[in-house]
């Protein structure tokens, strides 16, 4: 039984009677545990990385769902403003985008198929004229070019070959899952939209809700209207190349034209990407008519960069042009051509954060 000298209170342990001698200085904390510990954290931290380094493929495709999911949340609210239930709403959203995606793939498979079936039909001929060029048959007797492909016809080369028709088909349904998983997702992100950003205000504490609710709002607007404005401008681009196409009598209009709004969607080398296309479509129709889509392409894209774009993007997002140009390089660098187009509104959002939450914080100190 306790001495009743050990309390100084009722249930409170003494500082000690002193009859066993007086406490020493607390110990030091054991190099041993603070080694152990971090051990662990680095431990912890490296197991972080290899989680998100395998599943990288994923997340890519989380952040496309998310960018989507924000991006077409205005036309959700547009439709209920005009009566619809949200359910409604998003299907009818959904079912737009993806109304526009199979009209883009049908425009598209065509002509590819097509192109593909003629020059397997006239590869024979094309042989046959190689056959009959003096010059190929001296570069074919000099080079040993027979032998070379008779080495390469062996059982080693027809598995590589096969191993790259199994690739290019586990390509194509590779493909087919991420678009679906993305479709998912951003079916999921559009319907629950308002519950996930009152869950991620509510994570914020309550004495800052109201700011970074103000500033989130925000940096979403920006976002939806980078992706209103970058999609108008597409059409836009698609449009006219549509109508050039036909008046000039370039083959498959609409497949061109669809080439065109989809890379236009790529910040700053977008644009330039389709004009080689359609131009070299051009310059194998004829050359007058390649000419001619150069002109088109280098007026067109003065228009763009300095009346059209300003005034549909540059209002709504207010990027800086170096700034943009950077974080679409550095986009594309890490996660290729998603990243270019996340960069713009990524660069908006960062410049909001700047403006209303470091620099003030700075002035201050």
């Amino acid at each position: 039984m306790a001495d009743p000298a050990e309390f100084d209170a009722p249930g409170q342990l003494a500082t000690g009677s002193g009859r066993f001698g007086q406490p020493g200085r607390p110990l030091r904390r054991s190099s041993f545990l603070v080694g152990f510990t971090g051990a662990l954290g680095v431990l912890l931290a490296y197991t972080v990385w290899l989680g998100v380094r395998n599943a990288g493929g994923i997340l890519v495709l989380v952040v496309i769902a998310l960018f989507l999911a924000v991006g077409l949340n205005p036309a959700v609210n547009r439709l209920r403003s005009w009566g619809l239930r949200h359910g409604l709403a998003v299907a009818v959203v959904v079912l737009t985008l993806l109304l526009v995606v199979a009209a883009g793939v049908v425009a598209l498979v065509p002509p590819v198929v097509t192109q593909t079936s003629e020059f397997i039909n006239q590869l024979p001929s094309y042989v046959e004229e190689l056959r009959r060029n003096r010059t190929v048959n001296d570069l074919v007797e000099r080079y040993d070019v027979m032998e070379r492909v008779q080495e390469l016809a062996n059982a080693d080369t027809v598995g590589r070959a096969l191993g790259g028709v199994l690739g290019g088909a586990q390509l194509i349904f590779g493909t087919l899952f991420r678009g679906l998983t993305v479709l998912v997702l951003t079916i999921y992100f559009l319907a629950y939209f308002d519950r996930l950003r009152a869950l991620g205000y509510a994570l914020v504490p309550r004495s800052r809700r109201q700011r970074v609710r103000l500033i989130g709002d925000e940096i979403l607007t920006k976002v939806g209207a980078y992706m209103v404005g970058a999609l108008s401008i597409a059409v836009l681009a698609g449009a006219t190349t549509f109508v050039f196409a036909l008046i000039v009598g370039l083959p498959y209009p609409f497949a061109l034209a669809v080439v065109v709004a989809v890379t236009d969607l790529i910040p700053q080398i977008g644009a330039t990407l389709g004009a080689v296309v359609v131009s070299v479509v051009a310059f194998a129709t004829g050359l007058p008519e390649g000419i001619a889509a150069l002109v088109f392409f280098v007026l067109y894209q003065q228009v763009e960069n300095y009346l059209i774009y300003p005034k549909i993007m540059r209002r709504s997002v207010q990027v800086n042009e170096v700034a943009a140009l950077l974080a679409a390089l550095l986009g594309v660098a890490l996660i290729g051509v998603v990243g270019a187009l996340i960069a713009i509104p990524t660069v908006a959002a960062l410049q909001l954060i700047l403006r209303e939450v470091v620099l003030p914080r700075q002035e201050r100190r």
